[in-house]
């Protein structure tokens, strides 16, 4: 079977995954959902409970997590790429806290004005990533530099959202559940402005997917095959920022989906950025569904934060990766 082919069905096969994946979690949870209530629910009939219950809670929830997964998987894909670092992500290099510290302040400046978060968020995202990109190139860009100034801007800029939280007592309740991660208080308002973003990007990485497999051969390699390298690489950054900017703002620093998903897509689809990208996309939607569902009926009526879940998961995954990085 030719490579090509073998990754479509790949493709397909991830792409079915991820359907039964957010047929699956529509259905579980505490309350109980039948068929019957769905079909009531698209006659458009007087709503159950449970007919209540898929609409308002359910669907928003299942919708984030498939968002989410997209966005955030997508820009550590892209993150891995321009700085040619298996051990880039998100969460890793600051991004995130760069996005939260963003919608905490923007949400404590502007309470009412959700719709407006997803752009915060952006400009926090993609101020972090340039920056640390700025500091990678000034200090010899090496991996673990790039690494280690990440985690540096990270831990400023979560202790700038703690200090925001402190001294706003009415965003301390919100605090804990935004640094974790999780999709259990979704705003509608914010997810479709956010669901949006990260639809518009997600087309765009596959209109310029042949640029960024230029890229992938390595900036020196890029300018001599005549790639404007300066241009793309800052709009492939801006695409990264914006993907996790529009995931952070209604899911919280949710972690590891944007250094774990990359690497998983990479071993199943291969080197070759379109593939990889679509098996990225389809893969971070996945287990982001799947580990949201854990979440929630695991120890049902009762909830784990996906976040946790996330990093239980993410963690050992990110040693096992710096330690056969090591050498490299």
């Amino acid at each position: 079977m030719g490579k090509n082919k073998k990754n479509r069905y790949i493709i397909i096969g991830l792409f079915v995954l991820a359907f039964i994946s957010v047929i699956i979690s529509l259905f579980c949870g505490a309350a109980s959902v039948t068929i019957t209530d769905i079909i009531k629910l698209l006659q458009g009939g007087e709503l159950t409970k449970a007919g209540r219950i898929m609409l308002y809670v359910r669907l928003p929830r299942v919708a984030g997590a498939v968002i989410a997964g997209m966005g955030l998987a997508a820009s550590g894909a892209i993150i891995q790429i321009i700085l040619n670092n298996p051990l880039a992500g998100p969460n890793i290099i600051g991004v995130n806290a760069g996005a939260g510290f963003f919608v905490v302040l923007c949400g404590v400046m502007f309470p009412t004005a959700y719709s407006v978060l997803p752009f915060a968020a952006f400009i926090g995202a993609f101020l972090t990533v340039m920056l640390v990109y700025y500091i990678g190139k000034k200090t010899g860009a090496s991996k673990i530099t790039l690494v280690l100034s990440g985690v540096a801007i990270n831990s400023f800029l979560n202790g700038a959202t703690d200090a925001i939280y402190t001294l706003n007592e009415e965003s301390l309740l919100a605090s804990n559940a935004f640094k974790i991660g999780g999709l259990s208080s979704i705003n509608i308002n914010v997810l479709k402005t956010a669901g949006i973003v990260v639809f518009l990007v997600v087309f765009l990485l596959m209109f310029f997917y042949n640029e960024l497999e230029v890229f992938s051969l390595g900036e020196e390699t890029a300018h001599t095959l005549g790639l404007p390298v300066g241009y793309y690489r800052f709009f492939f950054l801006l695409l990264a920022a914006i993907t996790a900017g529009a995931s952070v703002s209604f899911s919280g620093l949710l972690g590891f989906i944007g250094l774990l998903v990359p690497h998983i897509a990479r071993r199943i689809a291969g080197e070759e950025v379109r593939d990889y990208l679509l098996a990225s996309i389809l893969l971070g939607a996945l287990i982001l569904t799947i580990c949201d569902t854990i979440s929630r009926t695991l120890f049902a009526p009762y909830e784990i934060p996906v976040g946790i879940i996330l990093s239980l998961l993410g963690a050992p995954f990110f040693l096992w990766i710096l330690f056969r990085s090591r050498g490299k």
